[in-house]
């Protein structure tokens, strides 16, 4: 409501200060000269008005802003008499607020529209009916339907055989995403296809779009440091300005030419161009599911010299993976695959989810299991389809069934192996890891080209495990063994050659992620302390995200420099030839307008920049 007050203020002193302009125009073209002095003073008057309230605040916060430049030069011009100038001065200065409010309003667009989609309600099966439920109402375990077209409310897991989602919101990923039955929806997606059933996993006020509307939030009320720089530099530009505005009086004796410095530096595009071209950074790289919690974290991203990575779902999924299926006996691996999955089904551990995904991926169909009886952390003993099963270790497997087995094969650093027993003898097992993402050397080169000179991994891993997951890829070092306070400790020791993102999913990063200059959380499925921790949480499961993220920031404070630099630049020199008489006030007013348009128009350039390389997953 602020913001919408504060706009329709703006439109109101354009409007006062186009209809004094013009209608003063009507008249100085009739032959009323004096007549038009007079309107041209009404249509000054609002915008002064309301300038010098805006300079007196300001003043009151202990703030010195350019906008003293603007009160200035319409000062004087009334005061010389110059009321075509003060007129125009007027109406490009509401002209020029107005155009900066609304490029600011469509640099927001996107994260407005993601703060619209908030659900409010959510259907929920109670009873074997349905009932309209507010969101707040919502606890884990209950059974809600999505309808299409809804959007998902809460975290939660699909109940129906499958789902198509859009995550487009949310991720910038142009096509629906199939979610099998037992897999994860992120809230705030939208169903792209027939209603399912979601049984939700988390509390509205503790689910992955609440906590993005949250970031969001945050992030719109930023004020970016640069934007600060600017508020500090106002003090010397406005010297510099009245000291070449009362030199030229002083020199030449003529006070139309200090009038003309005055109007020919109204405002300065400092306080135009570097928060709209930040704030379009900022709504470009949510566009691309990297949300910055503001300015400030773009500006100092934009600047990264190291990066910090962690290992664990971070440069890997973070979920193992079948790496081969060996048989030993009669049976089909596939089949060794299904028997063992469906055992797997009456277990949690995270090894047995992951096969039972690997095993729903290929098309297995997987029957229910009977008898089962676990040992924590051992293994698995059942009933699958009438045959006995045992799925585990490789000594909790060996020690059930027929001795005559061969020996446990060697694994890699970083690998599992995960037996299986059909019947009594050993039948065969497979073996599991965690490899690294698809395509992370492709996102470490693009990394390096961008000017990122040091790429580090950090992990509480042994030596050899980090060292075989990431050969090849060249990394400037491996830290593995680390606690929490030894991966801060590195951050800060980084810090000294320059500024250091940290990139990391878990708790247990969250310090580091702090500590950093900028922290990078995995947000999808990261933990809730890393991306509280964060200045920037990747919106989608998938690191290559950040490269895209870095290009966006750095093009946006590029462009933001090219603004400030170009207008300053311009700006100074219609100063210049006005003190040499070369520009009227209102030539000189004219012409300083015509500048601040331009600076944020090219500040907009940053909604459309495209990253290089773009990953779709």
């Amino acid at each position: 409501m602020e913001h919408s007050n504060a706009d329709r203020m703006k439109t109101a002193l354009l409007l006062a200060a186009l209809a004094g302009l013009v209608s003063g125009l009507a008249f100085y073209l009739g032959g009323q000269p004096d007549l038009a002095s007079t309107v041209w003073l009404v249509g000054v008057l609002p915008v002064l008005t309301a300038l010098l309230l805006e300079i007196l605040r300001s003043l009151w916060r202990g703030e010195v802003g350019l906008d003293i430049v603007a009160a200035l030069s319409m000062s004087a011009a009334l005061f010389f008499g110059e009321t075509l100038a003060a007129a125009v001065v007027a109406l490009m200065y509401s002209g020029g607020t107005f155009l900066e409010s609304f490029a600011e309003g469509r640099a927001r667009r996107e994260m407005r529209d993601l703060l619209s989609r908030v659900p409010r309600t959510a259907t929920r099966h109670r009873n074997g009916a349905l009932e309209e439920v507010p969101l707040d109402d919502v606890r884990p375990g209950d059974r809600l339907l999505i309808r299409q077209g809804d959007i998902v409310p809460v975290d939660g897991t699909v109940a129906s055989p499958a789902a198509f989602l859009d995550t487009s919101a949310l991720t910038g990923e142009s096509l629906p995403v199939r979610v099998e039955s037992g897999a994860d929806a992120m809230s705030g997606s939208t169903n792209a296809a027939e209603a399912f059933d979601l049984v939700a996993t988390r509390p509205a006020r503790d689910s992955t779009y609440a906590g993005i509307v949250r970031l969001v939030e945050e992030a719109q009320r930023s004020k970016a440091p640069m934007s600060r720089l600017a508020d500090r530099w106002s003090l010397g530009f406005l010297i510099v300005t009245v000291a070449l505005a009362f030199a030229a009086w002083w020199f030449t004796k003529d006070p139309i030419r200090a009038v003309a410095v005055l109007v020919v530096a109204t405002p300065c595009p400092l306080i135009l161009a570097v928060p709209v071209a930040l704030v379009a950074g900022l709504s470009r790289a949510a566009h691309f599911g990297v949300l910055i919690k503001g300015a400030g974290p773009l500006e100092v991203m934009a600047g990264t010299q190291t990066i910090i990575l962690d290992k664990t779902g971070t440069l890997t999924d973070g979920r193992p993976q079948i790496v081969s299926i060996e048989s030993y006996g009669a049976l089909d691996p596939h089949e060794l695959l299904r028997l063992a999955a469906a055992l797997d089904q009456a277990t949690k551990h995270p090894v047995a989810q992951a096969l039972v995904a690997a095993a729903r991926e290929r098309g297995l169909s997987l029957p229910v299991p009977t008898n089962v009886a676990e040992a924590p952390g051992e293994g698995l003993t059942g009933q699958v389809d009438g045959r006995s099963v045992i799925v585990g270790g490789y000594g909790f497997v060996t020690g059930r069934v027929d001795k005559a087995a061969a020996e446990q094969p060697a694994l890699a650093a970083g690998s599992v192996i995960v037996a299986v027993g059909v019947d009594g003898r050993m039948a065969g097992h497979l073996v599991m890891a965690d490899p690294l993402r698809e395509g992370t050397d492709d996102m470490l080169a693009g990394f390096r080209r961008q000017g990122i000179k040091r790429i580090l991994l950090a992990t509480g891993d042994r030596q050899e495990v980090a060292e075989r997951v990431t050969e090849g890829l060249g990394l400037n070092g491996i830290r593995a063994g680390l606690t929490p306070d030894q991966k801060v400790l590195l951050v800060l020791t980084e810090r000294k050659r320059g500024p250091v993102m940290m990139v990391g999913d878990g708790v247990n990063d969250a310090p580091a992620l702090a500590a950093a200059d900028v922290g990078v959380a995995m947000g999808a499925r990261g933990a809730a302390a890393s991306a509280e921790a964060a200045d920037v949480v990747l919106l989608v499961d998938s690191i290559d995200r950040l490269g895209p993220g870095i290009e966006i920031a750095r093009g946006a404070r590029r462009i933001a420099l090219e603004s400030v630099v170009a207008g300053i630049g311009l700006s100074v020199a219609g100063m210049v030839a006005a003190a040499l008489g070369y520009l009227s006030p209102v030539q000189g007013a004219l012409i300083q307008e015509v500048i601040d348009v331009a600076v944020i128009l090219n500040a907009l350039r940053a909604l459309r920049i495209s990253p290089a390389r773009t990953h779709r997953d």
